[in-house]
């Protein structure tokens, strides 16, 4: 296993900064993903470490070792790419061994790996198959194979779900988990799909134009977002945020109000906050509560009745749609009318620049 780190690192097309300035630090065996909109830098910055994207300006370690010039098959890395890229006019078994054939790894040692990488996929009845006799799911199992064999330092994967249908999906990733938990490999995972990112990281890295906006936990991006851009990214459905006034400062509390939100407190950090200024109020699908009272009222566009859960979407006085997820089967309907609280420690206060004013942690 091998930790990485990367300082100020940059990459340039031209006059175009792509990566600008990213500092991170991945430990030992931990399961990174890289998240955030087509075009954020994500798969350009996981190519970086691979070696297949040279470096503009900054360092790359990986384990102790300054990697800026290293060709990529002497990183200790393996790459599983979004597209299978597999041979189709060999087995499954040739395929996986195909890289140790080339570095002219004996018969014996070889015939080894691509077993013990098959019996950890659980594919070792697919050996004597093609590819055109798989299926997405058992192809990507044949690319992560031939990863593994490698035995690398660390795992790179690019968008390596993003051609499977919903329920493969689902599957894989929990085969993924698995595979992380019995390997302990440091392993980096590029997606745009936060859901993925939510469920498979130990630390995710929120990326948005080249810039890291924010890194942490999955259930620390979820509850303490940093700004604006992480909050509505991270989260299905997305957080709901409404504009809105300051009308008093207290002692850790801020009164907030607007034309779609009635005036009610939030815990905040309030330092250099004033009567007036405009600021942003961040609220959870989740945790919006549907009564006779509360601080939003609002007309009914949309019902989801999922089962355990029913999605709302409403449209509030000025226009603006927010969505509510409440538990179990309600008895909703489009064109009503609805009132939502909410608990003011489960509110996030955005400043006027999209900085979070997350209330001071006790204890």
């Amino acid at each position: 296993m091998a930790g990485l780190a990367l300082k100020s690192l940059r990459k340039s097309y031209g006059p175009v900064e792509v990566i600008k300035g990213v500092d991170l630090t991945i430990e030992h065996g931990e399961f990174v993903v890289f998240v955030g909109p087509s075009g954020c830098g994500k798969s350009t910055l996981l190519r970086m470490i691979a070696g297949l994207e040279d470096i503009t300006a900054g360092e790359l370690y990986i384990g102790d070792k300054l990697c800026n010039t290293v060709e990529p098959r002497d990183r200790g890395i393996a790459m599983v790419f979004q597209n299978y890229a597999l041979y189709p006019h060999m087995t499954v078994y040739d395929n996986v061994g195909f890289g140790l054939k080339l570095a002219r790894t004996p018969k014996e040692e070889r015939d080894r790996k691509i077993r013990d990488a098959a019996r950890i996929l659980q594919m070792e009845h697919l050996l004597d198959r093609k590819p055109s006799q798989l299926s997405g799911g058992q192809r990507q199992r044949v690319a992560i194979g031939r990863a593994i064999v490698r035995q690398p330092e660390v795992f790179l994967f690019d968008e390596p779900l993003s051609n499977l249908d919903a329920a493969l999906r689902v599957d894989m990733r929990m085969e993924l988990a698995k595979l992380h938990h019995d390997l302990g490999s440091t392993m980096i995972y590029v997606t745009h799909d936060q859901v993925e990112a939510m469920t498979l990281a130990d630390k995710i890295v929120v990326l948005d134009g080249g810039v890291v906006q924010q890194v942490g936990s999955p259930i620390e991006l979820y509850q303490r977002p940093a700004n604006l851009f992480v909050a509505g990214f991270i989260g299905s459905p997305k957080m709901n945020l409404l504009s809105a006034k300051v009308e008093a400062i207290g002692e850790g509390t801020v009164r907030v109000g607007s034309v779609d939100l009635t005036a009610t407190e939030v815990f905040a950090d309030t330092t250099g906050l004033k009567p007036g200024d405009q600021v942003t109020i961040g609220i959870r699908p989740q945790v919006l509560t549907a009564g006779d009272t509360g601080s939003l009222v609002g007309r009914i566009d949309l019902v989801e009745r999922l089962g355990s859960e029913t999605n709302v979407s409403v449209s509030l006085p000025s226009g603006q749609a927010i969505m509510a997820v409440l538990d179990g089967d309600r008895a909703l309907r489009t064109g009503d009318s609805i009132v939502f609280g909410f608990e003011p420690t489960d509110a996030v206060l955005f400043d006027a620049s999209g900085a979070a004013r997350h209330p001071t942690r006790v204890g």
